[in-house]
Order: C-alpha cells, then structure tokens, then sequence
C-alpha cells in the first residue's frame, strides 16, 4: 500500500471550497478531459514538457504505467489511470464533510494568528493539572494559547535555556533543604539574573494508594516491606527527584524499593497502575488519585514555579499570562482543585527567597571622605 501525504495551502478570503489536492490527479483528470498532453497542458498553465516529464516521474514511482502512448494517436489514461482517478474522486466525495471540518478547524487556528489580541505561549513543564485547566481558562479568558509540552523539570528548564521555549514549569518542596538533592539537580540550570521565577500554585504531593488502603501503608519506610510494588516517575522528573530526596533523607536505599525501576511517564500513567492492578503505590498528585477513584496519602506540600528568561518578561505574551494568574478568577478555579492552592499567583519573585541555595555579597558601606 502506498503512503498518502496531506497538505494544505493558506489562501486569501476568496479560496477554493475544501478539497484535498493532488497534482497527478490533476494532471491525470486534465488529461482524460482534454483528449491531450497538450492540451492538458494549456488548461493547466504548464508547459507541455513539464507534463509529459511529471506523468513519466508518477509511473516510475508507481511503477505502474498511466498513460497509452500510441504513437500518432493522442494520449490517454489506460485502466490503471482510470482506476486510479476513480478512487481520487470517490474518496473526495466520501471525505467531504470531513475535510470541510478541518478546514474550518485550521481556519480557526490561524485565525488566531492574526488576530493582534492574541498570545502564544510555547510551555514546557513537569506534569500538572493544573497546567491544563489553566490552558482552557487562558483560552476562554484571554485569548490565551498555552502551547504545552510535558515533559521532567529538568528538560523543561534544559528546553528554556536552550530556546526551546518561553516559559518552563518545575516544582519544589515548600521549604527546599540546603544541600539537598534538589538543589544539586536544580541549582546549575537557574542563573540569578538571567532567569526570572513566577508564581503559580502550591499542590501536595503524596502516595497514591487502591481505594480503602489495603496495604495499609503510611509512610515511605512501609515501601520496603515485602510485596509492596511502587511504580516510579521516570528520571530528570521533578517527583522522581522529589522521591529520591525523600528517600536519601530518610535514609532508605533504592535497592529496597521493589519496583523503583518501573517508570511511568505522568501522574495519571502511575495511577492508571494502581488502578490496574499492576502496582500498589506510587509518588503523585491528588487529583489524579480521585479521577482514577484511588486513595491519596499526602507526604509533602510543593511550590510549582513557572520560570521565564528575564529578557522575556516584558514580552506581551508573558505580560498576559501574569496577568490572567494574578487574575480571582482563575486563583478561585485553582482553590477547587484538590490538593491545590494559589500562592503569590503571577508574581514575579525573589529567586534567593524562594529557592534559599545561593549567597549574594553584600556591598560593602562607603567611607565617607574627611
């Protein structure tokens, strides 16, 4: 079976109607209407050599001949051809409403292109709900598009520094510990006065367990204990370095974990295990414990910080972003979610304060002259 390839063109309010089209359909029905190369041609505005060489490429692509060339007689589409056009048209007329459906859908999309009053925001960021409930306020609010990818906190910063992106979400514990693993990780990609940290929610994070807790399980250390499996997040992740903090704190070996190698790419994919059968706990966030009808455990509470390049701030699109999260609107959808909360929504804050891993000098007082 041979591949089919879509395109499409952007044309101005006088376009077409919606087809989906194909030059060697084009050719080969100009062909079988005009009784003639070239007169094909003429009808086509191309010159008759560009034809005849384009039909003579399609078969040996094809490898299949479209054409009778009787010589003294005119060109004409032999079986092949006609079959071949035959399709074309019976899968335009089946496809109709279809692709007038995506046409409209694209006209949508690069209707927002030109419109002057609306933003794009190109997001990579650590897994979040609450991300994507903002995209769908954002929309509706403010015209707004958060172009999202998720991917681990690590990549996602790794993304901005590298301009794969405006604005990146990563996340915390409330209170970061000095010298701690997420400061090792985290420290080397954010640069005081280079990189700008934004506000955006508070969220707990917990382990995610079957409905009524059979396990009976409370604490990391019940991990350990025989029959247990966890399913983990995968690395460079900010909940698997999250996890791995914890554990290193509590002193509690990898080894011992059955199950840590077991990664899943998104909270929802770590609660669809539980939910399956597969796995019995797992590192996560509340709101996907309820969606898959699981119980959730809570072990520490996060800041999730969006963090932008300082040269982008002023940028309108970022400029319109702060100002839909300082917004009560979205701070009062954000409130409803479980296990979240605004903190300092939209704010553009103290890096020093809120991530306590650097010491800047203090400036020396002048001597006054005498």
């Amino acid at each position: 079976m041979h591949r089919i390839d879509l395109s499409y063109q952007l044309g101005g309010t006088d376009a077409a109607p919606a087809t989906i089209g194909n030059a060697l359909m084009d050719l080969l029905f100009a062909v079988r209407q005009q009784g003639s190369i070239s007169a094909a041609a003429k009808s086509l505005g191309l010159s008759y050599r560009h034809v005849w060489g384009e039909l003579k490429r399609w078969e040996q692509t094809l490898g299949r001949t479209l054409i009778v060339w009787d010589k003294g007689q005119p060109a004409r589409l032999n079986e092949f051809g006609e079959k071949l056009l035959w399709a074309e048209r019976q899968a335009q007329a089946r496809l109709g409403p279809q692709i007038n459906a995506l046409r409209a859908d694209l006209e949508r999309a690069f209707a927002m292109a030109f419109d002057d009053a609306a933003h794009v925001v190109p997001l990579y960021a650590s897994h979040d709900d609450a991300l994507g409930a903002l995209r769908e306020h954002a929309v509706a609010s403010a015209k707004l598009y958060l172009d999202i990818r998720y991917t681990g906190s690590v990549d996602a910063i790794r993304g901005l520094n590298e301009g794969r992106c405006v604005i990146a979400g990563f996340h915390t514990r409330q209170d970061p510990v000095p010298g701690s693993l997420t400061e090792r990780i985290y420290k080397p990609l954010l640069k005081p006065g280079l990189h700008k940290i934004i506000g955006f929610a508070q969220r707990s994070q917990g382990l995610i367990v079957a409905r009524g807790n059979p396990l009976r399980l409370a604490a990391l250390a019940d991990l350990r204990r025989p029959g247990v499996r966890y399913v983990n997040r995968a690395l460079g992740s900010g909940t698997r370095v999250l996890f791995d903090e914890l554990l290193e704190q509590a002193g509690l070996p990898a080894s011992a974990i059955a199950g840590y190698a077991r990664t899943e790419p998104s909270h929802a994919a770590v609660a669809h295990a539980i939910a399956a059968g597969t796995a019995d706990a797992g590192l996560g966030i509340e709101p996907v414990a309820h969606q898959h009808g699981l119980d959730f455990l809570p072990l520490v509470r996060e800041n999730y910080f969006l963090v932008c390049l300082k040269s982008t701030l002023e940028q309108p699109s970022t400029q319109a972003l702060l100002a839909i999260l300082r917004s009560a609107p979205w701070q009062a959808a954000l409130s409803r979610m479980p296990g979240y909360a605004p903190a300092q929504s939209g704010e553009v804050l103290s890096m020093r304060r809120v991530l306590p891993w650097w010491s800047f000098p203090t400036s020396k007082p002048r001597r006054r002259a005498r």
